[in-house]
């Protein structure tokens, strides 16, 4: 990341004629004050983020009003760092977790190779960006059913010369990759549907549905991709799927039963769960 300011853009004097509506944040410490009182956290943190980003006074008024009002800090901003690359988030699009950057390493350490990559409830696009950045040359594909997932996706993965596609799990993904996904990454919503009210306000009020509840007992896209896998999978190739610690068991029983050899793994620090199911 780019080195931060230490102050707000400068306003021009309120008193030209013309001239902008100066900000009623005119320094660093005004925008921490107003984000503290508004329960943020992390208000130094998330105050040199929004100032970084901010083009003029009028600019830093919005960005610091939508965070006050509770819209999350990646989507004031417009964009959210993932494995040291800014993807863009728009509202509406589920934000990237810094614990999915654990399914990320695992992939490559599974298939350190690979040369076709799959992105399947891709979301923005981050896992699959950050795959094909890492692995170079690769062939990838992306994958939701959400048009506004699909939308900011193509603006992640264009560069990286990513296809991204709209349509139900594997309905989406062109007949030709069948027996050649070298990396499937499915990041499914697994969220039991009770639960779901439960969430931190931030995922609740501001991400799709479609990508927090995973049915009962948060298995059931899970399940569905577990079931199919196999058939998309090249020889060696490997699923990996994120989950929550009392999920992990049941995760893996739906691998097996899809005919994979399937084993879990931890990050305690980062609290990130991933099963990850192989084609031998």
């Amino acid at each position: 990341m780019p080195p931060l300011p230490s102050s707000a853009p400068s306003s021009p004097s309120s008193g030209s004629p013309g001239s902008p509506v100066p900000s009623p944040y005119p320094s660093r410490d005004a925008v921490v004050v107003a984000l503290r009182a508004a329960g943020c956290v992390f208000a130094e943190d998330e105050a040199e983020l929004i100032l970084a980003t901010a083009r003029t006074p009028r600019e830093l008024t919005a960005m610091v009003e939508r965070r006050v009002a509770g819209l999350p800090l990646e989507l004031v901003v417009g964009w959210a760092e993932f494995l040291g690359r800014r993807i863009v988030v728009e509202p509406g699009v589920f934000v990237p977790r810094r614990r999915t950057e654990f399914l990320v390493g695992q992939a490559l350490a599974g298939a350190p190779h690979a040369s076709v990559v799959v992105d399947l409830c891709c979301g923005s696009g981050a896992v699959g960006a950050a795959l094909a950045s890492a692995l170079g040359g690769v062939e990838l594909h992306a994958a939701d059913i959400d048009p506004a997932a699909v939308r900011c996706a193509r603006r992640n993965v264009a560069a990286l010369g990513g296809h991204v596609h709209a349509g139900d799990l594997f309905d989406a993904l062109p007949a030709g990759l069948r027996g050649r996904v070298d990396i499937l990454a499915a990041n499914v919503p697994y969220v039991p549907t009770g639960d779901v009210p439960l969430l931190p306000a931030e995922a609740r009020d501001h991400e799709p549905l479609t990508a927090l509840d995973g049915g009962a007992d948060g298995l059931d896209v899970l399940r569905r991709v577990a079931g199919e896998a196999a058939g998309w999978l090249a020889p060696g190739g490997c699923v990996l799927v994120e989950t929550s610690e009392r999920q992990a068991a049941d995760a893996v029983e739906a691998f097996r039963r899809g005919g994979l050899t399937a084993r879990p793994a931890v990050d305690e620090e980062l609290y990130a769960h991933v099963v990850i199911g192989t084609r031998e």
